[in-house]
């Protein structure tokens, strides 16, 4: 399975291509949109969210709600583009007066400047409108797809936030949970995504001042899998480790500069003997870890326990209170240019880590087993479980 997201954040609309689901998958267009509108909340989001109501189109590869196996396409129009239509019109020459949001003062910690030098842009629009979140929408669609066929096999995946600007939820509140539906219900009913109310009253009160004083937030996002098959992934190459596929795709999120796997970094504060997730066996459930400190996997293979990766989000560099940048054109010293953003997108953000999560395992699952269609995908997908089981 493969992917391909394209479209400018104020361009007529985003694309998304996605070849390889199997036939035979009942997709609900409804559960698509609903994972866009929760991209779309969070405390702390900016104006653009008020303008755009993300809707998905299906214009290929679904025929009577059912995947057909052949090439899907999912549409995504930017309501805000009929304010953008001669600034961003492809089929117009260039003039002064289709030019006027040029954009010469690269933001530190954007894409402004890099890209600019290495695609030969003069006006840093060219970059900053592919490099914009808005693209994560159509991530967030292609992820929706994947969760589909992801809970067909049984297994199950959440994004939630952990930390936001230096104030961490309570762990062992989220320990004595039971599942994975007590979470969710926790989780989507906080307009901060967390399960700790104490911490998200906190985390409203900081992204309000820092609303106040123009500067911007970041935090730490946690994506929860459950139920997945034991085994996907390999030891025998380093393009084969899922645990590595899945690193990549949490930092190709915008803004994304770290992750780690179950206790992560902090295993390293620890000797072997405490951090180790020991081997169990029982008939009935075969064998098991009686912890999770390794995230659910060992040797870039999935062990059967939940996978639990983390995503460190640095702050949005977009800020009402500008940093020191320099003109692309004069060379002299200025502030960077200010485009409309929001004060921290850690809750939304966990709803992308959540898609790009689904994504990769979604890409596991149709590599190892049978990718053409859903029937045999499932009875294949239960007979490995069978498998296993009885090693």
């Amino acid at each position: 399975m493969r992917y391909v997201t394209a479209g400018e954040s104020h361009g007529p609309e985003l694309t998304a291509i996605i070849e390889g689901i199997p036939a035979g998958l009942t997709l609900s267009v409804k559960q698509v949109n609903a994972d866009l509108a929760r991209r779309q909340q969070g405390y702390g989001r900016g104006n653009r969210m008020k303008i755009e109501q993300d809707k998905v189109i299906v214009t290929s590869g679904v025929r009577h709600q059912m995947t057909l196996g052949s090439p899907i396409t999912l549409q995504i129009k930017n309501h805000d583009y009929i304010h953008w239509q001669k600034i961003m019109a492809a089929d117009e020459p260039a003039t002064a007066a289709n030019r006027v949001r040029q954009v010469v003062k690269p933001r530190p910690g954007h894409a402004d400047l890099v890209g600019g030098q290495k695609y030969q842009h003069q006006d840093l629009r060219n970059v900053l409108e592919r490099s914009s979140a808005r693209e994560t929408a159509a991530r967030v669609a292609v992820g929706s797809v994947c969760k589909q066929l992801l809970n067909e096999i049984g297994v199950d995946v959440l994004g939630f936030v952990q930390q936001l600007g230096g104030i961490e939820s309570d762990e062992t509140q989220l320990q004595a949970l039971a599942s994975l539906t007590e979470l969710r219900q926790l989780t989507e009913n906080s307009d901060v995504r967390t399960y700790d109310s104490a911490a998200a009253q906190k985390m409203r009160q900081l992204i309000q001042q820092a609303r106040q004083a123009g500067d911007t937030l970041g935090g730490v996002v946690e994506v929860i899998a459950t139920h997945v098959p034991v085994g996907l992934g390999s030891y025998v190459s380093a393009t084969t480790k899922l645990d590595a596929k899945l690193a990549q795709a949490i930092i190709s999120i915008n803004a994304f500069k770290g992750v780690e796997f179950g206790d992560g970094f902090a295993l390293t504060q620890h000797p072997g003997s405490q951090v180790m997730d020991e081997i169990y066996y029982a008939k009935q459930r075969g064998f098991y870890r009686g912890s999770d400190h390794l995230g659910g996997f060992e040797g870039g293979m999935t062990t059967g326990a939940p996978l639990i990766i983390k995503g460190a989000m640095k702050p949005i560099p977009t800020l009402y209170q500008p940093l020191n940048s320099v003109n692309i054109k004069t060379k002299q010293k200025e502030k960077a240019s200010v485009q409309r953003a929001d004060t921290t997108a850690v809750p939304a953000a966990a709803v992308v880590a959540e898609a790009m999560v689904a994504i990769t395992l979604a890409q596991a699952v149709l590599a190892q087993f049978n990718s053409d269609s859903l029937i045999r995908l499932k009875k294949q997908v239960a007979a490995y479980r069978k498998e296993i089981a009885a090693y």
